[in-house]
């Protein structure tokens, strides 16, 4: 478990950087139109500011702690460590280095990694279960009406058989012959 949070983190954390330093490209893959005018990439112009140099339009340009120096990312590689130590570098924001921001998108990746995992479990995998105790309860359910039905149907039997009973003591039943009708001349 801790090598596939490990592993999703790490491919959470590339595809966002990917996707942010233009190694893929969305935006421009279905636009043919040329870019706009920008101003040239001086990233050195800013060597001894933090602020300046990672506030530099489009996020293209990286900080070094130790050596003081606005440089240019490399977008051919993932991380700049050929050129800083990911302790020592900033990209971005000044008050958090590149190893921080490593750390802090892999365990966001993994928390919502796990979260979409968990969601596909609750809503997939338990699903059935709850089908199965459903069926069983309204299987028991249905037993018990039928019990119920039969029970009722059994009590009215026996009223109807003793209403029976008393009418036929007292001659009350129409299909008795022996009972007492009235007689009609009709001649």
């Amino acid at each position: 478990m801790k090598n596939l949070l490990f592993s999703s983190a790490v491919f959470v954390c590339l595809a966002c950087f990917c996707l942010e330093f233009g190694l893929i490209s969305t935006a421009n893959a279905t636009t043919n139109t040329p870019p706009a005018t920008t101003m040239p990439d001086t990233c050195s112009a800013h060597n001894g500011s933090c602020e300046k140099c990672v506030s530099f339009p489009g996020a293209k340009c990286f900080y070094c702690e130790t050596t003081k120096i606005c440089a240019k990312y490399p977008a051919q590689e993932i991380f700049p460590t050929k050129y800083c130590a990911l302790s020592e570098a900033r990209w971005g924001v000044c008050f958090l280095n590149f190893e921080a921001l490593i750390i802090a998108m892999g365990v966001i990746g993994g928390v919502l990694l796990i979260g979409l995992v968990t969601c596909i479990y609750c809503c997939c995998c338990r699903s059935g279960s709850n089908r199965a105790k459903y069926a069983k309860e309204d299987a028991k359910f249905e037993r018990k009406k039928a019990e119920r039905k039969m029970h009722h149907e059994q009590k009215k039997a026996e009223r109807k058989a003793k209403n029976d009973e008393i009418r036929r003591k007292y001659g009350l039943m129409p299909e008795d012959e022996s009972s007492y009708h009235r007689f009609d001349e009709t001649a």
